[in-house]
């Protein structure tokens, strides 16, 4: 007997992918529904082989449905998951909505998978912030082998972390610069095609942005709060694909082959670093992939314990959609839920 899976926000960038990796991972689900706002009742969407029509959230009956993978903001997750949740279905959520709750377990199945019990206080899971998964999937085997002190991370983040919106405009303005139309800023605060924004979400009163914030406080929840980490995050022209440059500070000694080892041997994690031209991974090539890929890793001669790396993986997947998955195969593989039709 198979679990019934439904996404809520199936039309959105991260709800098709979730689909897909629904289907390529071959979940056990005897029904998968896709679900979004009024306005794309109807709408058809991929789903393997096969195509789902999508049903209005508004109407839809969660008492027999197992898991929702909820994709569709914070607003919409802050009404419907409480709701969805109480009526017996766990909730994934994708957005900030619930990350800070202290009820509500924030998970990355390589990093705290033993956390995700706490899931029975609200039946909602967070997923973390795409920028802080595939850092923390980085750091976790790192910190159990020579415990992190601090972290200083600059993001290069793609526009996709933007929505579909973020990459029309990626595109429109890049072929507006190339036949000399006047280039219009709608979704981002300054012209994206051909320059790079230091300013991802909102301000905050400290000068930092709401997504700088994220990372620090994501980072501790799920690794260690004792860890300091400070952060700038900025927008390239890069379609899929967030980039990390990292520099970690640790209490304990370790070089550079030693972290290159650990990090070959950790889940999720893939070395790509040659000390070459070409040697070293991109957004271009992380694109469509699963892991999170590091490269450019050395020693910082400036602090003690001290070493720098760049890390690169797929912001649709491991920084949103392939964590939601793998969160829900974390519930089945360790039996916390069981299919309520067989009930």
């Amino acid at each position: 007997m198979g679990f019934k899976i439904a996404v809520v926000g199936a039309t959105g960038n991260v709800g098709r992918e979730m689909l897909n990796i629904l289907s390529e991972r071959g979940f056990p689900a005897s029904q998968v529904i896709a679900l979004a706002s009024a306005r794309s009742q109807g709408t058809e969407v991929s789903f393997g082989d096969s195509v789902l029509k999508v049903q209005n959230l508004e109407n839809y009956d969660w008492s027999d449905t197992d898991i929702c993978l909820m994709s569709a903001g914070g607003t919409i997750s802050q009404k419907w998951s409480p709701k969805i949740g109480a009526q017996g279905c766990v909730v994934i959520d994708n957005s900030s909505a619930w990350r800070y709750d202290a009820d509500v377990p924030l998970i990355v199945p390589e990093v705290n998978p033993d956390a995700i019990v706490d899931f029975k206080k609200r039946n909602i899971i967070a997923n973390p912030n795409c920028s802080t998964a595939q850092l923390v999937v980085a750091l976790k085997p790192l910190h159990d082998a020579a415990k992190i002190k601090r972290v200083v991370v600059s993001t290069y983040q793609s526009v996709s972390g933007a929505g579909k919106e973020g990459m029309d405009e990626l595109f429109t303005q890049t072929r507006a610069v190339f036949v000399a139309d006047p280039v219009e800023a709608k979704k981002f605060t300054k012209r994206i095609a051909f320059n790079v924004i230091p300013h991802i979400d909102v301000f905050m009163e400290d000068g930092y942005t709401k997504e700088e914030w994220k990372v620090l406080a994501e980072t501790k929840k799920m690794l260690d709060p004792k860890i300091k980490v400070t952060c700038t995050a900025v927008r390239v022209p890069v379609f899929i694909g967030h980039s990390e440059s990292v520099n970690i500070e640790f209490e304990n000694e370790i070089t550079a082959d030693q972290a290159r080892d650990i990090l070959r041997d950790a889940p999720g994690c893939l070395v790509i670093d040659k000390r070459e031209n070409g040697g070293y991974i991109t957004p271009v090539e992380c694109a469509g992939e699963d892991a999170t890929y590091i490269s450019r890793i050395r020693e910082d001669a400036t602090v003690e314990n001290g070493l720098n790396m760049w890390i690169v993986s797929d912001n649709l997947r491991k920084g949103a959609a392939l964590n939601a998955v793998q969160i829900a195969e974390l519930l089945v593989n360790r039996g916390l839920i069981k299919p309520r039709a067989a009930a």
